[in-house]
């Protein structure tokens, strides 16, 4: 049977394209999760303000951004949006960074939104009464506690990111799985290059996971009270 005849010895020979793709998805996903979580505190903390003019632009981003898939958001920005800004391409990295910058910014923002508001308005009120301004109060205040309720579902994201960063492969990012295209092309062989490209996502998915416990463990929650872990939204 065909399906048995895995020659696992040939995915050697392409190595250095695997190689080259785990460092192109890593770094997508680093500059993805990184941008996107600044972008999202933004977001976020717009989504809490009370001013209309913050408050509706920071919405329909996230409906945007969450309410269309980031394939079609790939394509926009990497065939319309950047060469009608620039002129020009400026390249799949670019393209793809920014997409999954501004898509993980979307899911973050709802995550900082919710990890806020879990926290007793209380707080804010004994802060403000020590005289701390509001924005003096959420910094030193409010987000650090936010934060440690944040850590789990920001780790279940970068999770999620890292294997969305895989759709980028339509405007033919070197990634991880391009490389199992083009030697699935090369050999008109399927099932080494692409066991080749899970096993390997498995893997990256493995150390991620052991990094977020970690640091799970350095942010230990375990205080929250089990109602208020559902108010934060997990993603696919």
């Amino acid at each position: 049977m065909d399906f048995l005849d895995i020659r696992w010895g040939m995915i050697w020979d392409y190595r250095e394209l695997f190689f080259r793709g785990i460092g192109v998805t890593l770094a997508l996903t680093v500059v993805g999760y990184l941008g996107g979580f600044v972008l999202g505190l933004f977001v976020g903390m717009g989504k809490l303000s009370k001013k209309k003019w913050i408050y509706y632009p920071s919405k329909y981003y996230v409906d945007f951004f969450r309410g269309t898939p980031l394939l079609v958001q790939i394509l926009l920005i990497h065939l319309a949006l950047i060469p009608g800004v620039f002129g020009h391409s400026l390249g799949y990295f670019v393209s793809g960074a920014l997409a999954l910058v501004l898509n993980s910014a979307a899911y973050n923002a709802e995550i900082i939104r919710a990890g806020i508001q879990s926290i007793e308005k209380g707080q804010m009120e004994a802060a403000r009464s020590l005289g701390m301004t509001k924005n003096v109060a959420m910094k030193n205040i409010i987000l650090p506690q936010a934060f440690r309720r944040m850590v789990p579902p920001l780790g279940n994201e970068l999770i999620a990111l890292l294997k969305d960063s895989s759709l980028v492969t339509i405007i033919a990012a070197n990634d991880l799985l391009y490389a199992g295209k083009v030697v699935a092309g090369a050999s008109f062989r399927f099932w080494e290059p692409y066991l080749t490209v899970a096993i390997l996502y498995l893997c990256l998915t493995f150390v991620f996971g052991k990094i977020i416990s970690y640091v799970e463990k350095r942010f230990s929650n375990s205080y929250v009270p089990t109602q208020r872990k559902k108010m934060f939204s997990t993603r696919r």
